[in-house]
């Protein structure tokens, strides 16, 4: 990068030579000889992103599931199903041209606060007892795309992206004007019926972001009222790259039912019904968004309506991190120092580590939890599978090894399982024996 602004003098001077037309001077500057198609892509995004380190990690990093495993259906006030807007969607994704929207990758300056540390957040909720679908854990895969032109494809999956935000943040601003609360509905075909959970499921729409203008989707497992305590956890659940709320909707049964807590999980900007472009810092943003809801809607009214004022809202909230997710999750909780505890399920110490352990492209890096996790004020689980091949064990070992000691906890190093599998089948009752020794350890301090 450096020769390259050398080159040329200085940035806004490239920015110049690649109008009208960056393919001839990206087709110049890359030559076919040595440059293997993605990369070509790859560097064609960064520029035409205005050097967006966020737009290029986004490419390689977020897959939602496509389509999404689940719906939101739209009820009006008076109790009646609305239509959707799938069709304006396709209709407005069709169109030629890019479509600027606000993405939040340049100023992360609204990271910095919170509100719930002056007043408390306002979101758009909807309270339903749905009967849904049995799925599969959230799992993370790679996108089973056969490009023929790298360059092409990335450009229009970043102009289709940007297209969908921006209708996507008109419908969600048109219906919490309107008072539209939503029920969740899962892909029963491809996930069959969900495991028994005799509490409530809540399909919410948080927002909007400050930054953004984005709303986010997500479903609260919420324990019957006779079962709630001042102790009662919620963990907030963020999941991994090519899941989303359907996909994750079986597990979170389980999680609920047998843990005794409420389960909050969300997903990211660009999956699902939720708004926004998917990128590293709107990451950060959903979760610090969802963080802040669940302390004013769950955590601080259950101890309020116990009159408890000796347990922090923000103590009963324990924040769990699946592979990519663990990268939002180390993220707040290096910044909230009173929240309850931090669960790391097959994480990784930083995204570029992943791919490769030289520091070469540390410039590129996002996810940094291996210095993240130095800075925790809370009780870690970490959870990692001794034969993952998407992300090395070594990785759960490194972060483990970085907690600091007054945080630590027995980590549960998996034998004979992967990335994705350590939930499945006979291995879930040992996955909840160990949540719940983790969870019981919270107390007992």
């Amino acid at each position: 990068t450096c020769k390259i602004i050398l080159l040329f003098g200085s940035i806004s001077t490239l920015k110049s030579l690649l109008h009208p037309s960056p393919h001839y001077f990206i087709s110049n500057m890359c030559c076919s000889c040595c440059c293997p198609p993605a990369i070509t892509a790859l560097f064609y995004l960064w520029l035409r992103s205005g050097f967006s380190k966020g737009t290029v990690a986004g490419a390689l990093t977020f897959f939602p599931p496509d389509p999404p495993l689940y719906k939101f259906i739209r009820i009006g006030k008076n109790g009646d199903e609305l239509p959707d807007h799938d069709d304006e969607i396709e209709a407005v994704e069709e169109t030629e041209g890019d479509i600027k929207v606000e993405n939040g990758d340049d100023d992360d300056s609204d990271l910095g606060t919170f509100d719930i540390d002056k007043q408390p957040s306002n979101g758009t909720a909807s309270n339903n007892n749905a009967s849904n679908p049995k799925s599969k854990n959230g799992q993370d895969q790679q996108e089973a795309e056969a490009p023929l032109d790298p360059i092409t494809q990335m450009t229009e999956r970043s102009n289709r992206l940007r297209r969908r935000a921006k209708i996507q943040a008109r419908r969600d601003a048109a219906d919490a004007k309107n008072g539209v609360t939503y029920r969740f509905v899962h892909d029963a075909e491809s996930l069959g019926e969900l495991p028994s959970f005799n509490g409530t499921i809540t399909a919410v729409k948080v927002g909007p972001q400050k930054k953004t203008g984005t709303y986010i989707a997500a479903l609260l497992y919420k324990l019957p009222a006779s079962e709630i305590t001042v102790k009662t956890k919620t963990i907030l659940y963020s999941h991994g790259n090519a899941a989303d709320l359907g996909a994750m909707s079986g597990l979170q049964c389980v999680i609920a039912k047998n843990l005794k807590c409420n389960v909050l999980v969300y997903d990211y900007s660009g999956y699902g019904e939720s708004g926004g472009i998917p990128m590293e810092k709107n990451t950060y943003r959903d979760v610090k968004m969802m963080y802040e809801w669940a302390v004013n809607n769950i955590t601080k009214p259950q101890l309020e309506k116990a009159n408890n004022t000796e347990i922090s809202p923000e103590q009963n909230i324990i924040l769990y991190g699946q592979s990519v997710g663990s990268g939002p999750s180390c993220f707040l909780a290096s910044r909230r120092s009173k929240v309850g505890g931090l669960i790391l399920h097959s994480p990784f110490t930083s995204g570029m580590r992943v791919l490769t352990p030289s520091r070469a492209l540390a410039c590129l890096d996002i996810f940094p939890n291996i210095d993240r996790i130095k800075k925790v004020n809370c009780p870690v689980f970490i959870i990692h599978g001794q034969k993952d091949q998407e992300v090395a064990f070594e990785h759960g070992q490194a972060l483990q090894a970085a907690v600091p000691d007054d945080c630590t906890r027995d980590p549960w190093w998996v034998p004979d399982k992967g990335h994705n599998d350590i939930c499945d089948g006979p291995g879930i009752v040992q996955y909840i024996q160990r949540l719940n020794r983790f969870m019981r350890s919270l107390d007992e301090q």
